[in-house]
Formats: structure tokens, sequence, C-alpha cells
């Protein structure tokens, strides 16, 4: 099967956006794992696919993969570049995209200034929305990891959330600790692990460790879910500049019961034709 694909990214967050409209596309775990690994394949921290729409008022529908294959139902910086590929492929000349996922509908929209926005909706704290393995919902929850005791804010932006708080985003224990959270029994379909410096109450900085790709440069979900955390808890205002490893998004919320709105770039890198 050969297969056409564009190389994108957000903010360094990289992704192989494949049309699924128009090419016949059946892809297993074993072969997305083949197209992003980044010596044998193309390489990339997600494979995204647009299809067609499930619902009568979408234009799309979006479906994620990690590089380990798994499929998830959210992710911020793929959406905008889902945005910029169909309309420079021409599949949809909207100003607004209405895009259907495994975790309800988003809305994209692309600004004359190159910026995409997206409608993330309303994040969930409930538990059993989340999911997370937790009685009753709380401000911060704990968990003991090699006897010390780990707080963390638990949210979903249509994937699971965890944000840690740290003084020093810098010297954060993402990857061992991102790695130990990520996979921690009271995270049933594990968890996006966020790190989290607030810089001022419109500015933090945020390094986030992956479900399914460890730490990227960027994670859009991980930054909304972020600017949550802070403006929940009373450390943040309702626009936020949240700065990751690879650049910078723009994050709005008005509290709870709002959806959270993002705003950042997306970018073209090539495109290709691979063999799998």
């Amino acid at each position: 099967m050969e297969i056409l694909f564009t190389k994108m990214h957000g903010l360094g967050n990289d992704f192989i956006v494949i049309d699924a409209v128009s090419q016949q596309i059946d892809l297993n775990a074993e072969q997305v794992r083949f197209l992003a690994d980044r010596h044998f394949g193309v390489g990339c921290d997600q494979l995204l696919l647009v299809e067609k729409p499930v619902s009568a008022n979408a234009d799309f529908k979006y479906r994620i993969f990690n590089a380990d294959g798994g499929e998830v139902p959210q992710c911020g910086n793929g959406a905008r570049c889902f945005a910029r590929f169909v309309q420079d492929k021409g599949l949809c000349d909207k100003d607004e995209i209405v895009v259907d996922t495994d975790a309800g509908q988003l809305v994209l929209g692309i600004g004359r200034d190159g910026l995409v926005k997206v409608n993330m909706g309303v994040p969930r704290h409930d538990p059993a929305q989340i999911p997370l393995n937790a009685p009753t919902q709380l401000p911060v929850y704990h968990v003991e990891i090699d006897g010390e005791s780990i707080a963390f804010v638990a949210v979903s932006m249509g994937n699971p959330h965890a944000v840690l708080i740290v003084d020093d985003v810098e010297q954060a224990p993402v990857a061992s600790l991102g790695k130990r959270l990520e996979c921690h029994e009271v995270f049933p379909q594990r968890a996006n692990i966020g790190f989290m410096q607030v810089i001022d109450r419109s500015r933090v900085k945020l390094r986030v460790y992956e479900r399914g790709a460890e730490e990227t440069l960027a994670c859009g979900s991980g930054a909304c879910a972020a600017a949550v955390a802070g403006i929940d808890q009373g450390l943040l205002d309702s626009q936020v500049n949240v700065c990751l490893p690879g650049g910078e998004l723009q994050i709005a919320w008005q509290g709870r019961g709002c959806p959270v709105l993002m705003t950042g770039p997306a970018v073209k890198v090539f495109e290709g034709r691979i063999s799998i």
C-alpha cells in the first residue's frame, strides 16, 4: 500500500497527516509504529487521519494515533495542523471547520494572521469523566510514589491530564516522574503529565510527558489543561500565554462550564509518499 502524506508540526510537536477521504486508508498499530519511527519510517509524535464525517453538521472526522500505535481521542496541536491541512489541500474552503472526534466535536478556525484557533470544548473535572480512580472530586489529588506524596490537578480535555505545579520547570523530573505517573493505577487509561511553572498571572512555562509519546516539544491539550488548572486554582487570569519548549500558545478560559479556546501556529514541513 502506497500512502501520500504531509509532515507538519505545531510548535515542534510533529505529525504525519494523511488524507483518508481521497485515499483508501486502513492502518493497523504496527503500520502506525513504522510510520512514526524516526529511523526507518517518516517520524512523528502522532499520526492524524482526515476522514469523512459521522455527524450531519460536521465537515470531517479527526482521528489521532500516538507513536506507539494506540488511538487517542484528542490532540490540540494536531487539531491546528488538521485545519491547515484540509484548507491547503482544498478539501474545505470554510474559515470555520467542524470536526468529529471520539471526544466530541471541535470547531477550528484559521485567522488572517495564519494562526489557528481551536474551540477545545468544556473541560471535565469529574473523576469518572477524566477518567481518574478517585471516590470524589477534589481541587488537588495526591498519590504516593517512592514514599513521596505527589500533588496534581486532574482534568480532561477530551483526554486525561495531570498538572503538577513546580518551582522550576527546567529542573522538573519530567522523564522519570512523568513516566511513573503516566501509567499509575490512578489513571485507568493512562494520562498526559504536565509540569507547570507559574511566571505571573498571565504567563506559565510548561513541559509535558505525553501519553504514548514521552516528552514532546509542545502539547496543545496539555497547554489547555495547565491553563485550566492554574485558573481554577486562582493562580492565573482568564487569558494565559503558555510557553512550551517549542514555542507559545494562547489559551483563554472563562471558568467552569465554559469552553477553552487555544490559538497557535500550524506549519507544513514537507510532502511525500511511502509504501507500507
